[in-house]
């Protein structure tokens, strides 16, 4: 159960990421490719310390792949799906939350776990 909970903080730190692109096309990425990059991240986001460099090659990957809005869309539902009933503690939403700027990403926002998808351009 914990492991599931690690994996729902670190979508939640995806899903954030997604917001970042803008454009208009159909989605290319799956929500099993999103699974697969993130899985490096739960070591970190379990344990704290330093991202394993797999971790933030995953997310700087992701973060690349999302180019349009509904890559960026199809990104948030599927980790939406993923965590769905998931419970994770504070402490992990915390380094969830962190991961981007430890990888050298720069979010402009906030990581929210109830973010519309719908929302995201």
């Amino acid at each position: 159960m914990a492991f599931s909970g690690v994996l729902k903080v670190i979508c939640l730190v995806v899903l954030s990421m997604a917001a970042l692109w803008f454009g208009d096309a159909k989605a290319a990425i799956t929500c099993g490719q999103v699974v697969n990059k993130l899985m490096p991240c739960v070591a970190y986001v379990q344990n704290g310390g330093t991202p394993a460099v797999g971790c933030c090659s995953g997310i700087k990957t992701l973060y690349g792949m999302a180019q349009t809005t509904p890559d960026r869309q199809s990104v948030c539902n599927c980790l939406k799906q993923a965590v769905a009933g998931i419970p994770y503690t504070g402490a992990n939403a915390g380094l969830a939350a962190g991961l981007p700027g430890k990888c050298g990403v720069n979010l402009p926002y906030k990581i929210n776990p109830s973010t519309d998808c719908k929302s995201i351009k």
